[in-house]
């Protein structure tokens, strides 16, 4: 598990039985798992970056063409990173932009403990085995996040369906969104 997002919001008993609780309650729970989602969204952004920078070293390599140094990999990024600027699928509208600071710190600490930025400063000099190793531990990493994300979406759509049923069957009023 990661550590900023909350275990018991990835329990398959929550958020439980949502028809006995509080649309208070039902808010609380659906905001702080967007929260979550927010993070874990954040990191994964971070891993796929790394995860293409690796790849291009892999093709680098497996085009022959010389090794480059930070220089020319900083120049690179750009065109690096624009190759998976737009996941497929819908998406979703964001409540929240961006993850808290602590989030971010642990989000950076994770990912460094699989590749920093000074080994990444450093893809040409690792053997072949070395980088291959790095795109396996990155791309399991990645796998995580998008399983930890997958089940966050879940329970935020059953808190928003809950909500949703509520409003349409008159248990809760349009006003009480105003308080």
């Amino acid at each position: 598990m990661s550590p900023f997002t909350d275990d018991r919001l990835l329990a398959p008993d929550y958020p439980g039985d949502v028809q006995r609780r509080s649309i208070e309650e039902i808010r609380a729970m659906r905001a702080e798992c967007q929260e979550a989602e927010v993070g874990q969204s954040y990191v994964r952004r971070l891993a796929q970056g790394r995860i293409d920078i690796v790849a291009a070293e892999m093709r680098r390599r497996a085009e022959g063409e010389e090794p480059g140094d930070l220089a020319s990999l900083v120049q690179r990024l750009p065109e690096i990173l624009a190759e998976h600027t737009r996941p497929p699928g819908p998406g979703r509208l964001p409540t929240l932009i961006a993850p808290s600071q602590e989030q971010e710190a642990d989000a950076a600490a994770e990912l460094d403990a699989i590749v920093d930025a000074g080994r990444l400063a450093h893809l040409p000099e690792l053997s072949d085995d070395e980088v291959r190793a790095l795109v396996d531990d990155l791309t399991e990493y990645e796998r995580a996040v998008s399983e930890r994300r997958r089940l966050l979406h879940d329970r935020i759509d059953t808190l928003q369906a809950e909500l949703t049923r509520r409003y349409k069957t008159g248990e809760a009023s349009v006003e009480s969104l105003l308080r």
